[in-house]
């Protein structure tokens, strides 16, 4: 169905205002095509084919008959008379998929520093399904306890079912460079582990696209990332 074939796109994160189906016109069709129609991406050129889904008729497996002298036909009850099934043929690039999900996912925003002026933040917002890490956990210190604690964490997420994916420990830099890195290469949540973490029980969790952060107790943090990520 062409219509499942495009919502397929916006499930997979395009914006659907810039997603279409164009039907092609008489002078464009194959030999063998009824009907023939594209799913397009606005891309910053213009409109690009992202699949096609053609309807070949029966031409097919008429030209199989023909060719082996088998044949391919079925009886329709309701009808009372042989027919010859039409070949419906949805085509899809990859190539052209990844390239139109890359070009929509890449924004470019403002976010604030350290000292809360604003700056210029590069983001890749890919859906969470596509999203190659899933998770970082990111301590505040790098001393004890909290690297201790922060690694618990860390282990917990990677072996949660909730996440099917990379989940990566980072304690490199100030924790905004570290979220800046996080944003650059799509990771959905950063999930920070600080001092308080060790009297509360609890860690901050930051989404990647609105960059609000929510506490969330450690016990409850696998039902919220399996919430968060749509798992």
């Amino acid at each position: 169905d062409k219509e499942e074939a495009l919502r397929w796109y916006v499930d997979m994160g395009l914006t659907e205002s810039a997603l279409r189906l164009r039907e092609h016109e008489a002078g464009e069709l194959s030999h063998y095509s009824k009907a023939t129609h594209d799913v397009e991406y606005e891309f910053p050129w213009g409109w690009g084919e992202l699949a096609g889904i053609a309807n070949r008729t029966d031409y097919d497996l008429r030209a199989h008959s023909k060719a082996t002298g088998r044949e391919l036909s079925y009886f329709d009850d309701q009808e009372k008379r042989h027919v010859v099934p039409f070949v419906i043929e949805p085509s899809f690039g990859i190539d052209r998929a990844v390239m139109a999900i890359l070009v929509d996912a890449y924004t470019e925003d403002e976010a604030p520093d350290a000292k809360g002026r604003p700056e210029d933040r590069v983001v890749l917002k890919l859906h969470p399904s596509l999203a190659p890490v899933k998770v970082a956990v990111l301590p505040l210190s790098k001393k004890e306890p909290v690297s201790s604690l922060a690694r618990r964490v860390f282990d917990s997420v990677r072996s949660a079912r909730s996440v099917e994916g990379v989940v990566q420990y980072d304690d490199t830099q100030s924790i905004g460079r570290r979220y800046r890195r996080q944003d650059e290469i799509g990771t959905p949540l950063c999930v920070t582990v600080d001092f308080d973490s060790l009297e509360d029980k609890a860690v901050t969790i930051r989404d990647r696209d609105s960059m609000d952060q929510t506490r969330v107790s450690i016990e409850g943090l696998d039902q919220e990332l399996a919430v968060r990520l749509g798992r």
